[in-house]
């Protein structure tokens, strides 16, 4: 009989999420973790590395919350709007002030993927040519020009990542993790693959006959996934495919939000410390903005594996 892996965020994030770790929430620009964000900030976690390809507003909100002490990223913004105020106050020295520098880790896009990918690997590094012609090796000593042992060619090499605690968010999953996810993906398998504790959070939870009809969708394989959080909607305002829309009202409010310290202070304690759950989150959302978001039909056919 299989052993359920079922929580809640609640639980999920006390167990598995410690003060000090590294923490990769991925999903590029689908599927993206705000409600497990959101839980970590309600917890008061401290002193995280906070590790993701592209953190947009679930990390300006959680450096806001004062969780992080680090940000390992590459591309960083608002997107489509403009920058990240609360991560921007914190590096750049006129804007910090008083206040304790958010350390920063710089790769591209490419260099974060290969990071990932070299720790799902056990590898000691990963070999990629994409940083000549760049400033990121001056701004950043971990890339590291190498040798070929083959040719006298020289490339550049990038660390493992291998996060403490791996997020991601998906549509389904069953009680012992098998997740699915479809519609664009990011490196949320690799990121998994390379974690020492993974959550996965799912709009719904499936049996396994499920699961079992259409294996071509399950990305995450139960056998690494420590905790499976049922939270609908659990990816606002970013979007899952099939399930709701992105809310770009969101993301052009954000900016004028996160510009003034006290208005993001005021939001957080609004819509996070203030709130039990994702529950209620949504209910603050209200019925009309959340209807707004949901799909029409848009079947794509099934797949009968005999």
């Amino acid at each position: 009989m299989t052993t359920s892996k079922v929580a809640s965020m609640r639980d999920a994030i006390a167990e598995l999420v410690r003060d000090g770790d590294t923490v990769a929430i991925e999903g590029f620009t689908h599927c993206i973790g705000f409600a497990a964000g959101h839980e970590i900030i309600r917890q008061r976690r401290r002193d995280l590395v906070l590790a993701r390809m592209t953190p947009d507003l679930v990390y300006d909100q959680m450096v806001a919350g004062g969780v992080a002490r680090k940000l390992v990223f590459s591309w960083l913004g608002n997107p489509g709007v403009g920058g990240l105020n609360a991560i921007r106050r914190r590096i750049e020295p006129a804007s910090v002030g008083e206040g304790t520098p958010l350390e920063v880790e710089e790769y591209s896009h490419f260099g974060m993927v290969a990071r990932y990918t070299a720790g799902a690997a056990g590898l000691p590094f990963m070999p990629i040519r994409s940083y000549f012609e760049t400033d990121l090796p001056a701004a950043n000593p971990l890339i590291r020009p190498i040798a070929s042992p083959y040719s006298d060619e020289t490339v550049y090499a990038v660390p493992p990542l291998n996060p403490d605690v791996t997020i991601v968010h998906a549509q389904r999953a069953d009680a012992a993790g098998n997740t699915q996810v479809w519609g664009l993906l990011g490196c949320q398998k690799e990121a998994a693959f390379a974690a020492d504790r993974v959550i996965v959070v799912v709009e719904e939870l499936v049996d396994e006959a499920v699961i079992r009809a259409d294996p071509n969708r399950t990305v995450i394989p139960g056998l690494i996934v420590d905790s499976v959080v049922v939270e609908p909607f659990g990816a606002h305002p970013s979007y899952v495919q099939g399930a709701y829309d992105r809310d770009n009202r969101f993301y052009l409010d954000w900016d004028p939000i996160s510009r003034d310290e006290d208005a993001l202070q005021a939001w957080l304690r609004d819509w996070v410390y203030d709130l039990p759950d994702r529950t209620a989150y949504v209910e603050k959302l209200g019925a009309e903005r959340v209807g707004s978001l949901r799909p029409g039909p848009a079947p794509s056919g099934s797949v009968d594996y005999g």
